[in-house]
């Protein structure tokens, strides 16, 4: 694997990405893209911020589904993801039962159809 995942850890890093208000809700989860605050500082890479919300479930839950969304991430987005953005995972209650490959999928069709929303929308 490459090098590790850099991660939004602020209130304010998830506030600004949800603020840029370019999400993909899939089924398993819903991505949050925002160009990076950073992004003179670390040009060569993109950061990740996971949330899991009560409901999705009980603290063992979010737990849970807050790993198997790291596990997705670190397999997707080295691939997929964009330098210079912040992007936010946010799970679904669907997070911890659906299929890891499903899940995985979910996230590949999440950063497709914000490609695909952002090209449309500087085509206008």
């Amino acid at each position: 694997m490459a090098a590790s995942i850099e991660r939004l850890k602020q209130r304010a890093e998830f506030l600004h990405v949800a603020a840029a208000r370019r999400k993909w809700v899939t089924p398993g989860l819903i991505l949050q893209a925002a160009t990076s605050v950073t992004a003179q500082d670390t040009p060569q890479g993109f950061r990740v911020g996971y949330t899991a919300s009560r409901k999705v479930g009980n603290a063992v839950a979010r737990n849970r589904a807050r790993r198997r969304l790291r596990e997705a991430v670190a397999r997707v987005m080295p691939v997929r993801a964009a330098s210079g953005f912040d992007y936010v995972v946010i799970a679904r209650p669907a997070s911890i039962t659906r299929l890891f490959d499903d899940l995985t999928a979910d996230l590949t069709s999440a950063f497709d159809g914000l490609a695909r929303k952002h090209r449309e929308k500087a085509a206008r």
